[in-house]
């Protein structure tokens, strides 16, 4: 598709922290437009990530007439079956918080005090959409395992409680925003988008 810098595109998301971290993680690598205050919120009831971000990217191209970048994403469990998956922000219940949701994940691994059956990962999937319909879609992985308690005070959602295998032990929340960058999944799943766009 060429220069990624030339890709023109509204931000779907309006979680304010999820905005600043794909800004500051692409720092002018694309030319993000504010989503419209005007715009509703999507109904996210696809049953899989990249179903959510479609919904999100579809919604915000039809609203705009401009091509649409949204992202999906949460963390799987693996003791949970994967839970809570596309549910991560709902987990609580509909207008959780991300204590809330941090509080109910470490409940439902309170019997599980051993790391090895903590294990976890964050997924993010990425759609950019354009308003002819033709679309980039792009992923990013990073695995882990959750910590007993919140650590930390960066990040968002559960950053405070995630652990990166290949990290030295510290949860996203404790990671400064590069480190965290580096390594997590939205930051891989943003740098695949880019190296999609620019034909890599």
């Amino acid at each position: 598709m060429g220069d990624a810098a030339a890709v023109r595109a509204v931000l779907a998301s309006a979680n304010p922290k999820k905005v600043a971290e794909i800004r500051e993680i692409l720092g002018g690598a694309l030319d993000l437009v504010p989503r419209p205050p005007e715009v509703p919120d999507v109904v996210e009831d696809a049953p899989t990530f990249v179903g959510n971000a479609r919904l999100k990217a579809s919604a915000l191209v039809a609203a705009t007439g401009l091509a649409a970048l949204a992202d999906d994403s949460g963390i799987e469990v693996d003791a949970l079956g994967g839970a809570p998956g596309v549910w991560s922000a709902r987990y609580a219940g509909e207008g959780a918080t991300d204590e809330d949701n941090v509080a109910k994940l470490l409940a439902a691994l309170a019997d599980r005090p051993d790391p090895a059956d903590r294990t976890a990962r964050f997924r993010c999937v990425l759609v950019l959409q354009q308003p002819d319909g033709t679309e980039v879609v792009a992923d990013g992985a990073v695995e882990g395992r959750i910590a007993t308690g919140p650590r930390g005070s960066g990040g968002f959602g559960y950053d405070p409680v995630f652990v990166p295998a290949e990290g030295d032990g510290r949860t996203f929340g404790e990671m400064d925003p590069a480190e965290k960058h580096a390594m997590s999944h939205r930051g891989r799943a943003l740098a695949a988008l880019l190296a999609a766009l620019d034909g890599g």
